[in-house]
């Protein structure tokens, strides 16, 4: 059987760098807000090329607390995607903006800034792009048309640890850069965890405030905050687990070259495009195929697993049904959701089981 994603693998190659971590943190004795994090926040900020980093407890609320710290509530407008995974638009709810939905480039699938101006109105406030499948969004025509209408840039990074955008690391092209840390991700912790990285050091401290209840002297609340910090442990075992980003994303990236080659050309396949300036880390490789439940059925009987991101769009889910936006609204959404299939991928897979793979789906595609 060939894995969709191999995750005890990969938590299993550092067992002795992880339980090494666990005994910093039990020999401390100290479990919230400790040098871990601290530790962490440098190390994970030097390596997107960020000034700041600032942990928190999931990508949801890295995305909540990063809207927050600009600003945003009630009456604000924010443009996300059509396609991408819900968070993306829970937060922009959680906050109580509005939602204007973009819909996505046929190739790459992220955000396309053609259609960013015309859905712009006098509430328009943030546009958040979302890195999706480990692929930058093309980030230099939203900056700039943020910056010609001074709107606030969020990115949503949770699948793109590591991917760069015009030779630059995502981390700080925008105002915020939001991450995840759940445990599937590029780099995953051993539970949930997430952060966000800035430039601006005004926003990294609004941001600190946010998440430890408002306070940063115990006792004192200087705003409406929240509890939502990065555990001591998680940020010890993300610590040990950052060294090997680079090399497993290398991995995914080889993995990835394989299956543009080896499916190039096949009929009823539509590979994922790579425009230039882009370099995605291929969190998932997600291609297209008519019938794609069958074509998944098959690979399974194969021995193959795959995976389906995401069946169905966040505006046709239950939780968004007083919008009233009926099936058609949002086509290329709607599409994507009912034949993206996304193939086995990981840095412990090897090159000879991609090859498995393209050997099956020249046959059953």
């Amino acid at each position: 059987m060939i894995p969709f994603l191999d995750l005890p693998a990969i938590q299993l190659r550092q067992r002795r760098a992880l339980h090494e971590a666990l005994d910093r943190v039990l020999d401390r004795g100290w479990f919230i807000l400790g040098d871990e994090v601290a530790a962490f926040e440098r190390e994970f900020a030097a390596f997107c090329q960020a000034g700041e980093a600032v942990g928190v407890g999931s990508g949801l609320d890295a995305l909540v607390l990063a809207l927050r710290a600009c600003g945003i509530g009630p009456g604000d407008e924010v443009l996300v995607p059509s396609h991408t995974f819900i968070a993306t638009w829970l937060a922009v709810t959680q906050v109580g903006a509005t939602i204007v939905p973009v819909e996505p480039l046929e190739g790459c699938m992220t955000m396309d800034p053609r259609q960013l101006e015309a859905a712009l109105t006098p509430r328009s406030r943030a546009v958040l792009p979302v890195h999706l499948y480990g692929q930058p969004a093309d980030l230099a025509p939203i900056l700039d048309l943020a910056r010609r209408h001074g709107l606030r840039v969020i990115e949503d990074a949770a699948q793109a640890h590591g991917a760069r955008y015009r030779g630059r690391r995502i981390g700080a092209h925008g105002d915020l850069v939001a991450w995840s840390f759940y445990p599937g991700k590029n780099l995953g912790a051993l539970g949930d965890g997430g952060a966000v990285t800035t430039d601006d050091a005004g926003l990294a401290e609004r941001l600190r405030l946010l998440r430890n209840y408002g306070s940063t002297q115990k006792y004192r609340h200087e705003t409406v905050g929240v509890n939502s910090r990065l555990d001591e442990l998680q940020a010890a075992f993300l610590r040990a687990k950052l060294p090997l980003l680079e090399a497993d994303n290398a991995q995914r990236q080889r993995i990835a070259a394989r299956y543009l080659a080896g499916l190039a050309g096949h009929p009823r396949l539509r590979l994922p495009e790579v425009r230039a300036g882009a370099e995605p880390v291929w969190h998932l490789f997600a291609l297209r195929h008519p019938q794609r439940d069958a074509l998944a059925q098959a690979l399974q009987q194969r021995g193959i697993a795959t995976g389906v991101h995401y069946p169905l769009p966040p505006h046709l889910q239950g939780a968004y049904a007083d919008l009233g936006w009926p099936a058609g609204r949002l086509p290329q959404a709607e599409a994507m959701a009912a034949q993206l299939l996304s193939l086995p991928i990981g840095p412990t897979m090897t090159l000879e089981q991609a090859d498995q793979v393209i050997a099956a789906l020249r046959e059953l595609a």
